[in-house]
């Protein structure tokens, strides 16, 4: 009798491992799944079977607090119903064929901490509710088709660590409030449509280790301050319309040796000399 009980409560241990998450929670990932060509997948989930067993969903007693299915030939829009998973943490869709826009509500995740929508087809802008995910650490949404400005208030994202939007066609200047993110480590901008100056309150950014603007239309002085970020390690501004005097550690720096494009559509090399802080532009 005894070993009978011990064995029900191990079945019913079991069971309870393999719990369903809520009935708003599983009907938001099965529209996920049905939205973007589930039956398509490279690794499909079977929805007869409990959520804990889906590919790349992580649950969290009966909450979903991950969704990775980056490069799984997920092909079609997100809906708008991925907002109801209120736990999710990460959401992760690198490298499929995802169209259409990002859900305007996006920011409903509060509890994200890695958002993930970068190698797909998005486009329209970047949801202005993106600013309201106080715990987001990782913002990739590079190589898509996103267009329009960055959010204006974009620097109450605190705790970010990674901004990634290169090659999209994201216009407008940087947001003034972007500066005031101490934690930020990767700022990666290239390949956009950015305009007006870089701003002397990039020294604000303590925390820099990586900078790229490459190939956009920035002009003005490149900031002295630059080189007050002790943990800037790599960095690439060339290609854009930068001007005015530059020194060999930010030079040393640059890829590309600072490389701009003159006002008329010339490729220049910022001059460079020796003494920190002095240098010419050279259009020869």
């Amino acid at each position: 009798m005894k070993n009978l009980t011990t064995l029900f409560l191990t079945v019913l241990f079991s069971f309870s491992m393999l719990a369903n998450v809520s009935l708003s929670e599983k009907d938001a990932l099965v529209k996920l799944y049905q939205a973007t060509n589930g039956n398509q997948w490279t690794v499909k989930w079977d929805l007869s079977s409990p959520v804990s067993t889906w590919y790349g969903v992580k649950l969290q007693g009966e909450k979903v607090v991950s969704i990775n299915l980056a490069d799984n030939n997920l092909n079609g829009e997100i809906p708008s119903d991925i907002v109801n998973l209120v736990s999710l943490q990460e959401l992760n869709l690198h490298k499929n064929y995802l169209s259409g826009k990002i859900p305007s509500d996006i920011g409903n995740l509060k509890n994200l901490k890695v958002l993930n929508l970068s190698f797909n087809n998005l486009s329209g802008t970047i949801p202005s509710s993106v600013c309201q995910m106080n715990n987001l650490k990782d913002l990739e949404l590079y190589m898509n088709m996103l267009s329009g400005e960055l959010p204006a208030q974009i620097g109450a994202l605190k705790q970010l660590e990674v901004l990634s939007l290169y090659n999209n066609e994201i216009t407008g200047q940087i947001p003034t409030s972007l500066y005031d993110v101490k934690t930020i480590k990767i700022l990666l901008l290239s390949s956009n449509k950015f305009i007006g100056v870089l701003s002397r309150d990039v020294v604000n950014m303590s925390s820099l280790e990586n900078l790229s603007l490459f190939d956009n239309k920035m002009n003005g002085q490149v900031p002295f301050e630059l080189e007050k970020l002790n943990k800037l390690k790599e960095m690439n501004i060339s290609y854009n319309m930068f001007n005015g005097l530059v020194s060999k550690d930010l030079a040393v720096l640059d890829t590309l040796n600072m490389t701009m494009i003159n006002d008329r559509g010339v490729a220049v090399l910022l001059d460079v000399t020796s003494n920190k802080n002095t240098a010419i532009v050279s259009e020869d």
